[in-house]
């Protein structure tokens, strides 16, 4: 444990009553400290407020009162989307008062060593695939952060002989001061929530901080193949154990043999660990991962790596690989409807995901796609346009951009579906407008590219909506 016993009779403001600031309230009150949690929804619009205040927790809803924030105030922990020109933030900021969020209060407050997963695209795959792998292990892991449990519960619960296996967000990154991962991945980085972080410089960095506070006796696995993660090398104190699916390493874990840009993916492949002493281990091969799609491998490749630098043995990491047939809204199977294959992929909110879904089918596909529009101009997709997809459905603020693209990539089936006022009913018109497009033996994949803020709730909501509507075909 680090020092829990800081936050002792401390003032501390928490900002935001969703469910992970509600958590880690009840866990500063539990370690003594004086907790204020504000929200600017009005008092109806929070329903947690009443439990807290049960438990002797002051709660202020309805806005940022002028004096929430004054120089008694030792720490503010906010909700990882607040913006950091929240007015809140601002004046803590500049009274000098550290500003964090759950990952920072929860680190110092866990007994077990932790695993951090960050990355653009596959956290959650990889996340998940990890606690499977060290529960085979006999290595008592706990998954928590952004999928179930929130951090600071779990950390609560944690012993020393336990891993907390948590996924992170660049949002949750960017408030960490001495959050120390033994084990921290860096699975990709690719252009998204520059509304959030203005530029890249900022997103990068945020990733980054997960291996800033580590020294020699922890481990860094990277992506070898990604230039951004790779240059990130010289800034990395603890032992590198990179994966690539492109290279064969003398220390990591890759694919045997090495994918080649353009070539075909049916070419039988092995998982290896390299131990950096001349050992090549195999783990699996790789046709018989359980998930589709040569991005999929990349995240097995992570989880590999991370699950032996915590001491699983690579012989009992097979069956993990094999079983998981992944998480609901990334590359999720749903159904078949007149011989076509529909595919919820819902969680894919950059081009770049898009992109790697796309390259996971080899048969036509119909896509729809758009959302949130962040000011990407979405050319990234062209190519994979060209070369994987049929039929190209465009919904959401960007469905323009999307059909652009899709016109550039001389696509003849192109339809925009305008927005209604219900956003169930535009997403229903585009699944049918999608059927209608496809034939038998095609894939009709929901892989948006795009945010899903502008028309639901969550990605999670879009794509309970898709599979609603496929099933109601």
């Amino acid at each position: 444990m680090n020092h829990p016993e800081s936050y002792r009779g401390q003032q501390v403001v928490v900002l935001g009553l969703a469910k992970s600031g509600v958590q880690v309230a009840k866990v500063l009150d539990r370690a003594g400290a004086k907790v204020t949690v504000n929200d600017k929804k009005e008092r109806e619009q929070c329903p947690e407020a009443s439990e807290l205040e049960a438990l002797g927790i002051s709660v202020v809803c309805g806005g940022h009162p002028d004096d929430l924030i004054h120089t008694g105030v030792k720490l503010v922990v906010k909700n990882p989307g607040i913006p950091y020109q929240a007015p809140p933030v601002q004046q803590a900021l500049s009274l000098g008062i550290e500003v964090v969020t759950e990952v920072e209060v929860a680190y110092h407050l866990c007994a077990a060593p932790m695993i951090g997963i960050t990355g653009s695209n596959g956290k959650t795959t990889t996340t998940t695939w990890v606690g499977k792998m060290l529960e085979q292990a006999g290595l008592k892991p706990i998954v928590a952060g952004n999928i179930g449990t929130p951090l600071s519960e779990a950390a609560e619960q944690a012993a020393a002989d336990n891993w907390m296996v948590v996924e992170l967000s660049s949002f949750q990154l960017k408030g960490t001061v001495d959050f120390r991962p033994r084990i921290a991945s860096l699975l990709n980085v690719a252009e998204t929530h520059l509304d959030y972080h203005g530029d890249m410089d900022d997103y990068v960095a945020s990733k980054a901080k997960i291996f800033a506070n580590q020294d020699p006796d922890d481990v860094a696995i990277l992506n070898w193949d990604d230039p951004v993660c790779r240059g990130l090398v010289p800034y990395i104190k603890s032992r590198l154990l990179p994966f690539s699916l492109t290279e064969k390493l003398d220390a990591g874990v890759y694919a045997d043999p090495p994918y080649v840009e353009g070539e075909d993916d049916d070419v039988k492949r092995q998982v290896i660990y390299a131990d950096g002493q001349g050992n090549h281990h195999i783990v699996i091969d790789v046709e018989d991962i359980g998930i589709p799609g040569r991005f999929n491998v990349g995240n097995a490749l992570a989880a590999v790596a991370i699950a032996v630098a915590a001491g699983a043995d690579p012989a009992v990491l097979a069956g993990p690989l094999s079983e998981f047939k992944g998480v609901e809204h990334r590359l999720e199977y749903v159904l078949q409807h007149n011989g076509a294959t529909y595919y919820n992929n819902s969680k894919a909110t950059n081009s770049k995901a898009t992109v790697m879904a796309l390259n996971s089918f080899k048969e036509p596909v119909v896509l729809i796609a758009g959302g949130l529009d962040r000011g990407s101009d979405m050319m990234e997709l062209l190519p994979v346009f060209q070369e994987r997809v049929k039929a190209v459905v465009a919904l959401g603020e960007t469905r323009q951009k999307i059909a652009k693209v899709a016109e550039l990539a001389g696509l003849k089936q192109i339809k925009v579906v305008d927005n209604e006022e219900d956003a169930a009913r535009t997403l229903t018109a585009a699944v049918t407008e999608a059927s209608l497009l496809a034939a038998p033996g095609d894939v009709v994949l929901l892989s948006p590219a795009c945010a899903s803020w502008d028309m639901f709730a969550s990605y999670e909501e879009r794509g309970r909506i898709f599979k609603e509507a496929a099933h109601n075909l």
